[in-house]
């Protein structure tokens, strides 16, 4: 493929992949174009996708590819490469790869033989990677905290009570310790001038001063 013909081609595998995934979800052109009326994009017509999917639309506007893919229910970058039903990709003119080495490169995910330098783009997204990690374990450790409270509370024996009380006890230490770990790391961020993620409701508390227990509110 040539230079010339790689954007026009590039295109038309969006287009191929939204074809597929419009009838697959058993859609209508005009039903995805009233989701992406719905979702602020009036403009792209049932006409719209009829040219896309024809090839009598060579190009697709940042706008247009975001809002189909969410009115298709697919991740964007799933319409770019297609990963499963093709083992490689032309990434960029010239540039065959790996279709997954591709969506690695695309979301920042290329392995490293070194970490990234501070304060470059993929240092960044390891950053909000990391944070992604961390309110995952805490999420998951406060709520098997609670669930050992609550188990250890409903018991009637009460020498078993009191040894689920003591493993709760410890689940609960765990708990704080990563809220506490992400309490650190948001305020790292902070630090760089960079703005955490808004925490899930069950963590909102990490963020409040001198507090790394959950309210009775948010129980």
């Amino acid at each position: 493929m040539t230079p010339d013909q790689w954007p026009a081609a590039f295109t038309s595998r969006i287009a191929r992949r939204l074809r597929d995934s419009r009838k697959a979800a058993g859609l209508t052109m005009a039903e995805v174009a009233q989701g992406c009326a719905d979702r602020g994009l009036p403009e792209f017509t049932e006409h719209s996708m009829k040219n896309l999917e024809s090839g009598r639309k060579t190009s697709i506007t940042v706008a247009e590819f975001v809002v189909l893919a969410d009115a298709l229910g697919l991740p964007p970058v799933t319409l770019l490469f297609p990963l499963g039903s093709s083992a490689t990709v032309e990434a960029l003119p010239g540039r065959e790869v790996s279709t997954w080495d591709a969506v690695a490169w695309f979301t920042g995910e290329s392995p490293l033989t070194e970490p990234a330098p501070e304060g470059s783009a993929r240092e960044v997204l390891d950053l909000f990677r990391q944070h992604g990690d961390l309110v995952a374990g805490a999420m998951a450790s406060y709520a098997l905290a609670r669930e050992r409270r609550r188990v250890a509370s409903t018991t009637l024996d009460r020498a078993r009570r009191t040894t689920l009380l003591q493993r709760a006890e410890g689940y609960e230490e765990h708990a704080f310790e990563d809220c506490q770990e992400l309490r650190t790391f948001r305020g790292r961020m902070r630090d760089r001038d960079l703005a955490p993620p808004s925490l899930p409701d069950e963590l909102a508390f990490v963020d409040q001063p001198e507090t790394l227990t959950p309210s009775e509110d948010s129980e």
